[in-house]
């Protein structure tokens, strides 16, 4: 589900921007979610406690996507999506700090993790020769991934208190609120006929990729979080075959590690 939002909103972010396709998937998913919430009322979880992790994974959520949006625009999916993969380390490591010693296999992954990522952050030549350097759309999913990575674990943390529907609500009201009011309020909230079922499918998506995640985590967050993170395989090779995406030999060998480090902390986690 979130290879596929990348996809979408790889195409989307280029036709009408960053900001209007965050908008659009927020307030697409908010559609959707915010009845279901409302007909099952509140919770009887749902205390001051929970209502603050809630409220930390929905701000995270949101500055997240809003961040892999406008790398997805300037950038490579091939690079941003295994860079901001590595959410799911990092929401590993935050629950193994929360509740486990951490092993000195999983830093050496993370260190090998953090050379891909150094490796798929590297121009092409002809990236130099036509002025395009990938720096500014990796540090973006960099920040992506690491807030992402907090907000993962805060959904994780109260997914088995709430129902799934609760962990999902607060990033669309919030994105609603905060991102798609105010441009609204600018005029600036734009929407093409090619860009539509993008950010429609890609806020669909979002919820449900989000609402596998949360069920998963139920079970272990440090696992879920890092086999969630694969959806960076899914984008990359999505990319090569509608986009025709091409990447430098260093870029897919980054790629690749970053890739090849997730999947082996899943299996080390698990």
């Amino acid at each position: 589900m979130w290879g596929t939002a990348t996809l979408c909103t790889s195409r989307s972010s280029r036709q009408i921007g960053a900001g209007s396709v965050l908008a659009w998937v927020m307030l697409s998913g908010l559609v959707i979610v915010l009845p279901l919430a409302l007909l099952g009322g509140i919770p009887s979880g749902l205390d001051a406690d929970v209502g603050r992790w809630l409220l930390l994974s929905g701000t995270m959520n949101v500055i997240g996507l809003a961040l892999v949006y406008e790398a997805l625009r300037i950038g490579k999916i091939g690079i941003v999506s295994p860079v901001a993969s590595t959410e799911g380390a990092i929401a590993a490591v935050i629950a193994i700090l929360a509740g486990e010693t951490l092993g000195v296999p999983t830093v050496v992954l993370l260190v090998i993790i953090t050379l891909g990522i150094i490796l798929a952050s590297r121009p092409a030549e002809e990236e130099v020769h036509e002025d395009r350097h990938p720096l500014a759309s990796t540090l973006m999913a960099v920040g992506a991934a690491a807030t992402f990575g907090v907000g993962l674990y805060a959904s994780g943390h109260v997914s088995d208190l709430v129902p799934v529907v609760w962990v999902i609500l607060p990033a669309r009201v919030l994105g609603a609120v905060f991102v798609a009011l105010p441009i609204a309020l600018r005029g600036k909230l734009k929407l093409t006929r090619e860009s539509a079922p993008l950010v429609v499918t890609a806020g669909l998506c979002e919820i449900a990729g989000m609402a596998s995640y949360a069920l998963g985590a139920r079970h272990g967050i440090a696992v879920a979080a890092v086999l969630a993170s694969q959806f960076a395989a899914v984008a990359a090779i999505g990319a090569y075959v509608l986009f025709h995406e091409r990447l430098s030999a260093v870029q897919r060998s980054g790629a690749f590690v970053i890739l090849l480090g997730v999947a082996v902390l899943t299996a080390v986690n698990a």
